[in-house]
C-alpha cells in the first residue's frame, strides 16, 4: 500500500510538471503571437493620422475649420459667381477629356478664381494639375483647401491621402538638399575673399529688402549708403532711415549674442531685438523651446517662429521686422546665412502668411525654405565666382558683370535665368536692376 501510494505521488508529480511546462511554452507562445500580430496591424478605434490629418498640427496648433467655425462672411459667397464657376468647371473637364490642357487649364484658372471655396473646384482643379502638369504639391494644397471647406468630402479625402506623403517626402528631400548647401557653405573658410564680400553684400540685401517688405522706399543703393556712412539720404522720411538703423541695430545684436550663445532663445532675447526695432513684447517662449520645437528641422522651425510671432501681431509697428530677424537669429545659430526674402516676392510672402492663417502652414515654410535655399546659392556662387580676387581693400570693392555676360547654374549644372535668381546673380553685379529697383 506504501509503495502504491509512493507511486501515485510521483506519477501525480510527473504530469504535472509536465502540464506546467506545456502551459508555460503555450502561453509564452501566444505571447509571442500575439505581440506578432499587434505589431503587424493592430484594430484602431481612431484612423491613422494620415487618414484624418490635414494640417501639420504637430507643428501649428491650427484647428480643422468646420462648417460651425468658418466666418459667415467666408460662406456668403456669390450665387451668380458660383454658378459661372460650375460652368466653367464642367466646360474645364470637356477640355481636359479632349486633350486641350491649355484651354482647360484656363477654365479651371477661372472657376477657381470665381468660388475659391467650392470643394468640387478644388478638387478637379487638384486632380487636372497632379495629372497634366504634374504638379503634386498644389494640388495637395488644392485638396487641403477642400477638406477644409468640406470635412466630409470623400473625394478629397482619398486625394489628400494619395499626395499626402509624396508631398512630405518632396518637403523632406527639399531640407535635405537644403543642409547639404549649408554644410557645403559651412566648409567655405572663413577668410576667403569671396565668402566675406558675400556675407557684406547679403548683408545690405537683407535689411534692404526686409525694411522694404514694409513698404520701405529707400533703393538698395541708399540703403548701402545709410549703414557705410550714417548719413542721411535726401527727399526720404526719417522714419525710414531709423527702420533701416533699427535693423542694423539688431542684427549687430543677434550677431553678437545669440548666434554664439549654447541654450534657448527667451522671453529677453525676442524683447532685446525688438527693442533695437521698436516696442515691446511678451511672445511665445513656450512653445519655441518646447521638446516639439526642438525636434524640427531649423528651417520650419525658424519659419513657424517667424509665423507664430506674425500671427500674434503683439506691437503696433515691427512685427514683420522683428519675425524675420527672430526666424533669421534661429537659422544663423543652425549655421544658416540670414535668408533674404526679395521685395518683389512681397505678394507671395503675404499669400503664403494668409494661407497659413487659414489653416494650412506648410506653403509658407516651403516659401523660407526656398528662400533659404536661394540665399545658400548665392554663397556658394559668391565663393566660386572670383577665386582669384585678393583680400587688400575687399571692403570696397564692387564688381560689375553686364547682366548678358552672366550665367548662372544650379547645382546640377543646369543655366538659370537671372531673373529667376536675382540672389545669385546680384553678386556679380552688386546693384543689379532687378535687387535695386524690385
Amino acid at each position: 500500500m506504501g509503495r502504491l501510494a509512493l507511486f501515485i505521488v510521483f506519477f501525480a508529480g510527473i504530469s504535472c510538471a509536465i502540464f506546467i511546462t506545456f502551459v508555460s511554452r503555450f502561453v509564452g507562445y501566444s505571447e509571442s503571437v500575439w505581440k506578432t500580430k499587434l505589431k503587424q496591424k493592430a484594430f484602431a478605434a481612431v484612423p491613422d493620422d494620415d487618414q484624418i490629418r490635414v494640417s501639420e498640427d504637430i507643428h501649428l496648433e491650427v484647428a480643422l475649420r468646420t462648417a460651425s467655425d468658418v466666418n459667415v462672411a467666408d460662406t456668403a459667397r456669390n450665387s451668380a459667381a458660383e454658378t459661372e464657376a460650375e460652368g466653367s468647371l464642367h466646360a474645364a473637364l470637356d477640355m481636359k477629356k479632349q486633350g486641350k490642357v491649355d484651354k482647360a487649364l484656363k477654365l479651371f484658372e477661372h472657376a477657381y478664381m470665381l468660388a475659391p471655396l467650392h470643394p468640387d473646384v478644388l478638387n478637379h482643379y487638384g486632380e487636372f494639375l497632379e495629372d497634366t502638369q504634374k504638379n503634386v504639391i498644389m494640388a495637395d494644397q488644392l485638396y487641403f483647401q477642400a477638406l477644409t471647406y468640406s470635412p466630409g468630402n470623400s473625394r478629397a479625402l482619398v486625394n489628400r491621402q494619395r499626395t499626402a506623403h509624396v508631398v512630405e517626402r518632396l518637403d523632406h528631400a527639399m531640407l535635405q538638399r537644403i543642409d547639404q548647401k549649408r554644410d557645403a557653405v559651412s566648409a567655405i573658410p572663413d577668410a576667403a575673399p569671396g565668402l566675406r564680400r558675400a556675407k557684406k553684400e547679403a548683408y545690405f540685401l537683407h535689411i534692404h529688402h526686409t525694411v522694404g517688405i514694409e513698404g520701405n522706399t529707400m533703393t538698395l543703393s541708399q540703403t548701402r549708403s545709410i549703414l557705410e556712412t550714417r548719413m542721411a539720404v535726401g527727399g526720404k522720411s526719417v522714419v525710414e532711415h531709423n527702420e533701416i538703423l533699427g535693423l542694423d541695430a539688431a542684427m549687430k545684436y543677434i550677431n553678437s549674442t545669440l548666434i554664439n550663445r549654447l541654450g534657448m532663445i527667451t522671453i529677453k532675447d525676442i524683447l532685446e531685438i525688438h527693442r533695437r526695432v521698436l516696442g515691446y513684447v511678451d511672445p511665445i517662449e513656450v512653445w519655441l523651446n518646447s521638446e516639439q520645437s526642438a525636434r524640427m528641422h531649423p528651417v520650419r522651425y525658424a519659419a513657424l517662429a517667424h509665423y507664430k510671432l506674425v500671427a500674434i501681431h503683439p506691437f503696433s509697428d515691427g512685427n514683420g521686422r522683428t519675425s524675420r530677424l527672430l526666424m533669421n537669429a534661429i537659422l544663423m545659430q543652425a549655421g544658416y546665412p540670414p535668408v533674404i526674402i526679395l521685395k518683389k516676392h512681397r505678394s507671395h510672402y503675404y499669400k503664403h502668411l494668409e494661407m497659413a492663417n487659414k489653416g494650412d502652414v506648410r506653403p509658407f515654410v516651403r516659401f523660407i525654405a526656398e528662400c533659404t535655399e536661394r540665399t545658400l546659392d548665392y554663397f556658394l556662387l559668391a565663393t566660386t565666382e572670383f577665386p582669384a580676387l585678393d583680400t587688400n581693400g575687399d571692403s570696397s570693392r564692387t564688381i560689375f558683370v553686364h547682366e548678358s555676360d552672366a550665367q548662372i547654374h544650379n547645382s546640377e549644372g543646369k543655366t538659370l535665368d537671372p531673373d529667376d535668381m536675382e540672389a545669385s546673380s546680384c553678386i556679380n553685379n552688386s546693384y543689379c536692376d532687378d535687387f535695386d529697383g524690385a
